[in-house]
């Protein structure tokens, strides 16, 4: 008895100390427990807090149950959304009977959908968006029966659509945004008829026609089709679209005309076509779409006339921006008691705009640049108080700014640039208190910069550079805290710089070049700490050069030349790494400092000549001189000499004086020196040119490997130089050399090539580099060490020139597109980490213009993107379809171009063989099979790449990111959703007109789809 006791007890506290609670759980509770077992989490995850203890998990976060009154509700909302999740899809979810709503979207879910995921048979909502998801959709989501909505937007989904689609019976908001879908757009889809918003954007479908049975269904309310590689013509069958709210079919290649059937959808809300390759006009038709608000038709060929009837409409927005429309606005827009938008720049556009724009609709946005408008600006733009940005750059526009725009208190940009327009501001304009930009550049604009400046709080960029203003710059614009850039050169403007610029904390660029300004440089200019670019050239500029400028350590253009500063040149500005000196024409004396006491500064000190040459010793007072002078021969010879000089010198400085103001850069190119501490010489360089140190050559001239006496190895260009001389022009136009040095003296970046400094004496260019001991990644992988790149380096490496041009792209401002990307231009250091190299051809993106027109094709054949040969308009597109030729090249270890591939190149060689033969005949046949899944990522990476329709390739920011995920470093925030952020197109500028020069800011792609 008395064990039988202790036993009871034994088991007594065992159950007391290790009690079973997940007994108690329910079944939902024990289902989502399992689902969790799958899943990678952080602590601060909803579902670190699901507490097992509990009797039902109704209590835990993100999760809903039935209003039930019965002992066990069962649940029914699962919302996961931005909690942090990694793993598979968990299919334990679909064990609870009543789930009918799941969101998962935004997390890292990284699995492909598993079939069995028709077992949620309850589901009415499924929200995927924003994941990892990876391989094909499967079919067995038609088995759902009652589900809704469908949302797989923002994954890697790859292959086409299933069939089993065609049997979706409820079915109402379905969408595969911005994945890697690359079947076509079938006919059956036109089969759901339960569909209201369907939205297939942004993946890299075969090319194919817009399906007409799109037209089937009559209660779709959207249609978001941009970037789906469509063409031919919009089908007539879409009028039968009644409920249609909005559609958008940009980035395509559709042609024709807007059917004239679409007139008939008296409910649609928003037409846009951007970016196809539709032709004609606008047709009359489209003023029957009474109820239509919105239409944009930006960036194609339509031609023709803005059909008045188009106009009376109570039209909210209307973008024609980039085609080739001609003729006036009508001034029935005016009438518009709803338009806030007005785009429609670039086009051949004339006349004036409507005099009575403004005076009925709350306008905010206007953009009429690049066209031929001339008059005056219309005086009640800002009359409901709304307008946010005007721009009229580059067209005729005279007359002088109306009054009231003086007192907008909505304005945040102004942008006048190249225009007629004349006399004195408004003196409201310079204070508005949310104004951010102000460009007047280049016009005729007088009278003086008012000190109620004070009140632009806001202001970033003010560029009045160009123009008449006079008098003194006033002590107010020390206040304005925010102020960035100043561009005030080539005006009238009098009297000192005033000492408070020097509180402008922000201020990157001060140019105040080619005025009339006297006086000291301001003391106190090392609080200038973001200083990068002074130019005060040109002026009446007296006293020294303050020391101080030394501490001054992100300068990097600094132009005094042509004042009266006298004194020396201190040597704490050998503590300055600049890309350009020029202290010509001065008053200066005494040494150079070492630094700069070499060769290949000599042009940075002309017309001083007081100035010593000799590094080694100081230079003697002239009069002091001719007091020594003990011969009577000598000092007369002395005063030939000089008067023979002063003649060269006058004639000399007469001949060159104009086209020497103009230049905003100084003499010549030879002015870029060293962008790096160095410790070789020149002399050094040219000892080392033999045909036995020759590493590489092509059009431009050769490359030679130096070893320099200090143990260091560098790389060095030496570019072939023209014998042709040519006469002085004011706009020289820039050769490789110059192109060169402009950007790889600016850029810092780990994947970019490093330029060390660089040699200009008219007869000898060079370009010394870092030396990268492995050479180009196109003479290694197509050489004899192709098997030191296996497919992790090779990967590697493809993550690191993305990452290299991703900087070129998104990082630099302005954005540079390097127009030669391919694999000989990618270099390779010893560890076989990847450099972006040869910028010859590069180009400052123009800001807001989108794209530019090249006078010839350049770049290397077999990258060479297909809209830039055939149109010769290149953007960073361009740039994205080469770096995925070159991805290619990586994957396949084939050269772009090949006599295996006959008439195609690597691009359609790969898409050919994929079809008809499948992976395994593409790729590199050395490959390592384990790293498959990789390998087909990476494929698929490329093809997106290449694209024919630039709109369908990703961003490089997006293509570096899919390139660390495929290599296992992905993670963090996941692209942003742009049709939540209200904006649809894959690359808008923000400003169409923005064409700030080389160095100034640039606001561009800041609703870039792929960012």
């Amino acid at each position: 008895m008395i064990r039988f006791i202790l036993v009871l007890l034994l088991l007594l506290l065992i159950l007391l100390r290790f009690p079973c609670p997940l007994h108690s759980l329910t079944q939902d509770g024990l289902s989502l427990l399992e689902a969790r077992s799958l899943l990678s989490y952080p602590s601060s995850s909803p579902l670190s807090s699901w507490n097992p203890l509990d009797p039902t998990p109704c209590s835990w976060p993100r999760v809903s149950c039935s209003s039930s009154s019965s002992a066990s509700p069962l649940v029914t909302s699962l919302d996961l959304s931005n909690a942090d999740l990694s793993g598979p899809f968990p299919l334990p979810l679909c064990h609870l009977p009543s789930l009918s709503s799941l969101d998962l979207s935004n997390n890292s879910i990284n699995s492909s959908l598993p079939s069995g995921i028709d077992a949620c048979r309850a589901l009415v909502s499924l929200n995927l968006t924003e994941n990892l998801l990876s391989g094909s959709i499967p079919g067995s989501l038609a088995n759902i029966p009652g589900i809704r909505l469908l949302d797989l937007s923002y994954n890697s989904l790859s292959g086409g659509f299933p069939d089993e689609f065609a049997r979706f019976a409820s079915l109402e908001f379905f969408s595969v945004v911005s994945n890697f879908l690359n079947g076509t757009v079938p006919d059956f889809l036109g089969n759901i008829t339960s569909l209201r918003h369907l939205q297939l954007a942004y993946n890299p479908f075969v090319p194919s026609k817009l399906p007409a049975k799109l037209g089937n269904l009559t209660n779709v309310e959207e249609l978001w089709l941009s970037g789906c590689a469509l063409f031919g013509e919009i089908p007539d069958r879409f009028g039968n679209l009644k409920k249609l709210l909005s559609l958008d079919l940009s980035s395509n290649s559709l042609t024709g005309v807007i059917p004239a059937s679409l007139a008939g959808l008296s409910s649609i809300y928003q037409i846009e076509l951007f970016g196809n390759s539709l032709h004609g006009g606008l047709p009359v038709e489209l003023a029957n779409l009474t109820t239509l608000r919105r239409l944009d038709v930006s960036r194609n060929q339509l031609s023709g006339s803005i059909p008045p009837e188009l106009c009376e409409l109570q039209l909210s927005s209307l973008n024609l921006m980039e085609n080739r429309f001609e003729g006036t606005i009508p001034e029935n827009i005016a009438n518009s008691r709803n338009l806030y938008e007005l785009k429609v720049y670039n086009n051949s556009l004339t006349g004036s705009l409507p005099s009575n724009l403004g005076s009925n609709s709350p306008l905010c946005y206007i953009d009429v640049s690049f066209n031929h408008f001339y008059g005056e600006i219309p005086p009640n733009l800002c009359a409901k108080g709304s307008l946010e940005e005007l721009i009229l750059i580059s067209n005729r526009f005279s007359g002088i700014i109306p009054p009231s725009l003086g007192d907008c208190q909505s304005l945040i940009r102004l942008r006048l640039t190249n225009n007629q327009l004349s006399g004195i501001l408004p003196e409201g304009l310079w204070g508005l208190p949310h104004l951010s930009l102000l460009d007047l550049r280049e016009n005729f604009f007088s009278g003086n910069m008012p000190d109620g400046i004070r009140g632009a709080k806001n202001l970033s960029r003010l560029d009045v550079s160009h123009n008449m203003f006079s008098g003194d710059v006033p002590d107010g614009i020390g206040s304005l805290s925010s102020l960035a850039e100043l561009f005030a050169g080539t005006n009238n403007f009098t009297g000192q710089i005033p000492g408070s610029i020097v509180d402008l904390g922000m201020l990157s660029t001060l140019d105040l070049h080619e005025n009339e300004l006297s006086g000291p440089i301001p003391e106190g200019i090392s609080a200038l700490s973001k200083l990068n670019e002074l130019n005060l050239a040109n002026n009446r500029l007296s006293g020294g050069i303050p020391p101080e400028m030394g501490s001054l350590t992100v300068l990097n253009y600094l132009d005094l030349s042509m004042n009266f500063l006298t004194e020396g040149i201190p040597l704490q500005l050998q503590n300055l790494r600049l890309s350009f000196l020029n202290l010509s024409y001065n008053q200066l004396s005494g040494d150079i400092p070492e630094a700069y006491a070499k060769d290949m500064y000599s042009n940075s000190f002309l017309g001083n000549l007081g100035l010593c040459r000799d590094q080694t010793g100081s230079c003697s007072n002239t009069s002091e001189g001719r007091r020594g002078l003990k011969y009577s021969w000598l000092l007369s010879l002395i005063f030939v000499l000089a008067a023979v000089v002063l003649v060269v010198g006058i004639t000399w400085f007469y001949c060159n004086y104009q086209n020497f103001k103009k230049s905003n850069r100084g003499i010549a190119i030879s002015k870029w020196r060293s962008f790096h501490k160095l410790g070789f010489s020149g002399l050094e360089i040219t000892e080392s040119f033999k045909e036995d140190n020759v590493i590489g050559s092509g059009a431009s001239g050769k490359v030679y490997k130096v070893e320099l006496s200090n143990g260091e190895v560098v790389a060095v260009k030496k570019l072939q130089v023209s014998q042709k001389k040519y006469a002085a022009v004011p706009e020289p136009v820039k050769d490789g050399f110059q192109v060169e040095v402009e950007m790889l003296g600016k850029i810092r970046h780990k994947n970019i090539v490093r330029l060390l400094c660089c040699f200009n004496n008219g007869d000898c260019k060079m370009l010394v580099y870092e030396y990268m001991p492995n050479g180009s990644l196109g003479d290694v992988l197509h050489g004899s060490k192709a098997s030191a790149l296996d497919w992790q380096t090779r990967l590697r490496i493809a993550l690191d020139a993305a990452e290299g041009l991703s900087y070129l792209h998104h990082d630099c401002v302005p954005p540079i597109i390097h127009r030669d990307i391919k694999s000989n231009n990618i270099l390779l250091d010893g560890e076989y980490c990847a450099k972006v190299a040869d910028f010859g051809l590069a180009k400052i993106i123009g800001a807001g213009k989108g794209d530019e027109s090249m006078s010839m094709v350049s770049g290397s054949y077999g990258y060479i993107a297909p809209e830039y040969a055939y149109t010769l308009r290149v953007n960073e597109k361009s740039d994205i379809y080469s770096f995925g030729v070159v991805i290619l090249e990586l994957v396949t270890g084939r050269k772009p171009i090949d006599p295996a591939f006959g008439e195609n190149d690597l691009v359609k060689w790969v898409q050919t063989t994929l079809d008809q033969k499948g992976m395994e005949q593409v790729i590199d046949p050395s490959f390592d099979p384990a790293f498959k899944g990789e390998i087909r990522r990476v494929l698929e990476i490329g093809l997106l790449c290449t694209q024919t329709a630039p709109a369908s390739r990703p961003a490089m920011r997006k293509v570096a990111k899919l390139l660390a995920e495929a290599a296992g470093r992905g993670g963090g925030n996941r692209s942003r959703n742009p049709k939540k952020e209200g904006k649809l197109t894959p690359y808008m500028y923000e400003d169409g007109a923005d064409d700030a020069g080389l160095g100034q800011s640039v606001h561009v792609a800041e609703a870039e789809n792929w960012s």
